[in-house]
């Protein structure tokens, strides 16, 4: 489809160039011509003595022949001309074409890949859910406590279903809110989460806070920090410790996220970022096993402030993830005001 769709842009840029190259030429061949036989009716007319050693005819016969060598290179100066023009025009019609569309193709492609990866999760829960309604409804002797298992087990399905819902209305709405930005304390937001994922794990452990400012929206950054603490917890051992620390870099600040683990391959490491995508699900499973949207949801928040979102890891190695906002500066802070 798109193939076709550059062909065809393609054609259309070559007629464009065309078009525009034949009516520039017969406009130059016009000028030129009237612009030569103007010249040499002047030259006749400040040089009679030197055509009176010639008869009427004779000098008209090289006057007319010096018009039409003229004229003729003329026209081939211009054919050469076209030629190299249309040449050079169909091959920069082809890269604009394919410039044009390669992002139209790339968000073709994207939708695609995250439509079928929707439909693959969304199916998974339903599939169970149906099947465990279907064996209960079945069995006409369910015991109490077996119908309650069921109602769990649903219920857990259902909660996935919620999750899943909401990041990607997130997602969603990321393209289309505006965000209100302000001035971001980095250590009340970092403290803030850390707090609340040690009431559940007890093993994160945050660096001496450092007075450092952004400017964000504060629970884009409570979002983002605590996708990679979530992150970091599922995918290291449950003994390990995950550390916090604050990052600053130039005209940037921000977190930075370590755990130990499995680490990640380089193969997965430049996918990773992508919606659905999980580099080894069976390293999670159950309530911890996640659907592969939470880096993705951080990439675009990240984005959306021309921030950084950065990774580096290795098999049996620390993995380790570092994201960076703007600054919030005193020119802001005066505007605030």
């Amino acid at each position: 489809m798109f193939q076709s769709a550059t062909f065809k842009l393609t054609l259309w840029y070559a007629a464009i160039i065309v078009a525009i190259s034949l009516v520039f030429s017969i406009i130059i061949y016009s000028i030129s011509s009237q612009e030569l036989q103007a010249r040499i009716i002047a030259f006749e007319n400040t040089s009679r003595p030197s055509y009176m050693l010639f008869d009427r005819n004779t000098f008209n016969a090289i006057r007319d022949e010096q018009v039409r060598e003229g004229e003729a290179n003329l026209v081939f100066s211009l054919v050469i001309t076209n030629a190299f023009i249309w040449s050079a025009g169909v091959i920069g019609s082809y890269y604009l074409a394919r410039r044009t569309l390669r992002p139209i193709e790339e968000a073709h492609v994207a939708q695609s890949r995250f439509t079928s990866d929707a439909s693959h999760e969304l199916r998974t829960p339903l599939a169970s859910m149906k099947l465990e309604l279907e064996v209960a409804l079945r069995d006409s002797e369910l015991k109490k406590e077996e119908m309650r298992e069921l109602l769990e087990s649903n219920l857990e399905e259902v909660n996935k279903l919620t999750a899943l819902s909401q990041t990607l209305l997130q997602l969603s709405r990321l393209d289309h809110d505006n965000i209100v930005r302000e001035e971001v304390e980095l250590s009340e937001v970092a403290q803030a989460v850390v707090e609340r994922f040690n009431k559940q794990h007890g093993r994160i452990e945050l660096s001496h806070t450092t007075p450092l400012s952004v400017h964000a929206n504060k629970s884009n950054v409570e979002e983002l920090l605590t996708i990679l603490v979530d992150n970091a917890l599922k995918y290291s051992p449950e003994t390990s410790i995950v550390h916090v620390s604050f990052m600053k870099q130039k005209n940037m600040s921000g977190f930075a996220v370590r755990n130990s683990g499995e680490g990640i391959s380089p193969d997965a490491l430049p996918h990773i970022f992508d919606r659905f995508y999980q580099a080894d699900s069976s390293r999670t499973s159950g309530e911890r096993k996640g659907f592969g949207l939470g880096l993705s949801l951080a990439k675009k928040i990240v984005s959306i402030y021309d921030g950084e979102l950065t990774v580096s890891s290795a098999p049996k190695h620390d993995t380790t993830f570092v994201i960076l906002l703007p600054n919030f500066t005193q020119s802001q802070a005066k505007h605030k005001l």
